[in-house]
C-alpha cells in the first residue's frame, strides 16, 4: 500500500503533523505500535484513576499563540482548556513558596520579600531572562549556538536563588547552571510565565484529539502496528517502511519518524547506514530517565496544599551535579474540576529524575528490579511527607512507573525521556534538526525540538507540516 506520507509514533509530534498534512489533503499514515496514541503521555488508568503522565505544565494556548494556530486548521474542536495561574509553586527546603505566575508586579514583590540577600540582582536578572527568551520565542527556528551559560548570569546572587533556578532548570530542560545554554534556559523558565493552561483529561486528551482529528480528514491511524525498519530501493533511497507483520508501506513523499533521535538512527534507519559521526554522538549521548509515582489524594488534603502544581528541592546540596535525582520532585495533581478519580479524590503523579543505567542491568533479576522500585517507593514516599507535611494521611499510592517501564510501553532506548537542547552549544546541533541526511526522511518529538513539552513539540510539527507542503515559514511564530 502507499501513502504520500508515513508517520511512525504516535506521540504528540507525530499526531501533530499528522493531523495538519490529513487537513491539509495529505494522504498520510500513522503508525503506533501500542493499542491506543499518545507516546510517553498516554494515560495510565487503574482502580477508578486516569493519570497524566506529564505534570500539568501547558503554556500557549493563548489566541493567536501555538495551539491555537494548529486548531485553527483542524477539522475538530481543541481539548478543553482553562487558564491556570501560577503555572506551579517551587517550595525550597526552608518551607518557603514562589509562585511562578504571569502577574510581574506579583513576581518582582515574591523575589524581593524570598531571595532578600540578592534581590536585586534576581529581579535583575528574571528582567533580563524575560527579553532574551521573548526574543527566542520570536526565532526559535534559527537558533544560533551559544557559548554563555545560565550561571554565567548569575554573578552577585545567592546560593538560594541559584539553586531556586538550578531546580527549575532541572525540571524544563534536564539542565545544570553551568552547562545550560542561558538563551534556552531564559525560554524555559519564561514561557510559563506567559501563562499555564489545564488541559480537560491532561495531555492523553489532547493525544485522542489529533488522532480524531486524522480520520475526520480522511487520514488513517494503525494501532498496534509495529515499524519495524526503513524501505531502501536498489540505490539506497528510503522509500517505506517495513512492519513487524511482513507487510511494506510505500511512501511516495516522506517519512516522519516520531521515535527519539536513537531510534530514529539505531533501528529505522539502521546504523549501517548511519552518518559515522553521528554514529559516535549518539552512543555517547545520554538524558536522564524518570521514576513516577501514581498517587490518590483527598480533596481535603489537596486543598491545603498552595497550588495543585509543586516543584520541591528537598535540601540544599552544595553540589547538584552528582545524582540530581535525588534532591527534586515535581507533584502535579489533577484540577479539581477535572474528573480523573473517584469521588472526593484526586489523581496526582510525581515526577522524580532517575538515572537509566541502575535499571538496566543484564546481571539483575526481575525480583531485584522490583526490590529497586519498592526501595524508590519508600524513599520518595517519605521525602514526598518531609517536603509536604500538610498532605498527612490523605494520600495513598496507586502504582510507579520506572524507566524499564517506559521502555515496555514506547520502546525509547533505556526510557530514556526529554529532551537535550539545553546544554550550551547545542543548540544549532544537528541533533534536534527535522531534516535528516535522507532527503525525505524526517523527524518530530522531544528530541527533535526545542525541548520536552507539549509546545515546543507542537511547534516543531508545525514546522515541519509546512515544510512538506510548500507552506513559508517566514512568518510563523512561536507564540
Amino acid at each position: 500500500m502507499t501513502h504520500e506520507v508515513v508517520v511512525v509514533g504516535g506521540g504528540i509530534g507525530g499526531l501533530t503533523v499528522a493531523a495538519l498534512l490529513a487537513a491539509r489533503g495529505i494522504d498520510v499514515c500513522l503508525l503506533e505500535r501500542q493499542s491506543r496514541v499518545g507516546g510517553c503521555v498516554a494515560a495510565f488508568e487503574k482502580f477508578g484513576y486516569t493519570f497524566d503522565p506529564g505534570v500539568g505544565l501547558y503554556p500557549l494556548w493563548q489566541a493567536g499563540e501555538i495551539h491555537d494556530q494548529i486548531f485553527s486548521e483542524l477539522p475538530v474542536e481543541r481539548p478543553k482548556v482553562l487558564s491556570d495561574d501560577p503555572a506551579y509553586v517551587v517550595r525550597l527546603p526552608d518551607q518557603t513558596d514562589f509562585s511562578i505566575t504571569s502577574h510581574n508586579e506579583q513576581f518582582e514583590t515574591s523575589l524581593l520579600t524570598s531571595f532578600p540577600e540578592c534581590a536585586d540582582r534576581a529581579i535583575a536578572f528574571y528582567q533580563e531572562s524575560a527579553k532574551v527568551g521573548a526574543d527566542l520565542l520570536m526565532t526559535a527556528r534559527n537558533i544560533n549556538s551559544q557559548t554563555d551559560t545560565v550561571l554565567d548570569h548569575l554573578e552577585g546572587t545567592s546560593f538560594r536563588f541559584r539553586r531556586f533556578i538550578e531546580v527549575q532548570l532541572r525540571l524544563l530542560v534536564q539542565a545544570a547552571l553551568d552547562e545550560c545554554d542561558y538563551r534556552y534556559g531564559s525560554f524555559a523558565l519564561n514561557i510559563l510565565r506567559k501563562g499555564n493552561f489545564s488541559i480537560r483529561g491532561g495531555a492523553p486528551a489532547l493525544a485522542d484529539t489529533l488522532a480524531d482529528s486524522i480520520r475526520a480528514s480522511g487520514g488513517k491511524v494503525r494501532l498496534d502496528t509495529t515499524a519495524l525498519r526503513l524501505a531502501y530501493d536498489s540505490s539506497g533511497n528510503a522509500v517505506g517502511v517495513d512492519l513487524l507483520t511482513g507487510e511494506r508501506l510505500m511512501a511516495s513523499r516522506a517519512i516522519v519518524s516520531n521515535l527519539t533521535v536513537w531510534d530514529t538512527f539505531g533501528k529505522l534507519v539502521g546504523l549501517n547506514r548511519t552518518p559515522s559521526e553521528l554514529r559516535k554522538r549518539l552512543n555517547n549521548l545520554r538524558t536522564l530517565g524518570v521514576y513516577l509515582l501514581y498517587f490518590g489524594i483527598s480533596e481535603t488534603a489537596a486543598s491545603k496544599l498552595p497550588n495543585d502544581r509543586i516543584l520541591a528541592l528537598t535540601e540544599w546540596p552544595q553540589d547538584m551535579d552528582h545524582n540530581p535525582e535525588e534532591f527534586q520532585f515535581m507533584f502535579a495533581a489533577s484540577p479539581h474540576h477535572d474528573t480523573r478519580a473517584p469521588e472526593v479524590m484526586r489523581a496526582v503523579t510525581m515526577l522524580t529524575f532517575s538515572d537509566v543505567d541502575e535499571w538496566f542491568s543484564f546481571q539483575e533479576t526481575e525480583e531485584e528490579n522490583e526490590e529497586r522500585d519498592q526501595s524508590r517507593l519508600e524513599l520518595w514516599w517519605t521525602r514526598l511527607h518531609k517536603a509536604l507535611p500538610e498532605i498527612g494521611d490523605g494520600i495513598e499510592v496507586i502504582d510507579t512507573s520506572t524507566p524499564r517501564t517506559v521502555y515496555d510501553l514506547t520502546r525509547r532506548k533505556l526510557g530514556m525521556v526529554g529532551g537535550f537542547g539545553g546544554s550550551a552549544g547545542a543548540s544549532n546541533s544537528d541533533l534536534i534538526n527535522l531534516q535528516t541526511h535522507l532527503p525525505n526522511l524526517f523527524r518530530v518529538g522531544d528530541t527533535a525540538s526545542l525541548g520536552a513539552g507539549l509546545a515546543p513539540v507542537s511547534y516543531s510539527a508545525l514546522l515541519l507540516a509546512n515544510h512538506l507542503t510548500g507552506r513559508s515559514w517566514a512568518h510563523l511564530r512561536f507564540s
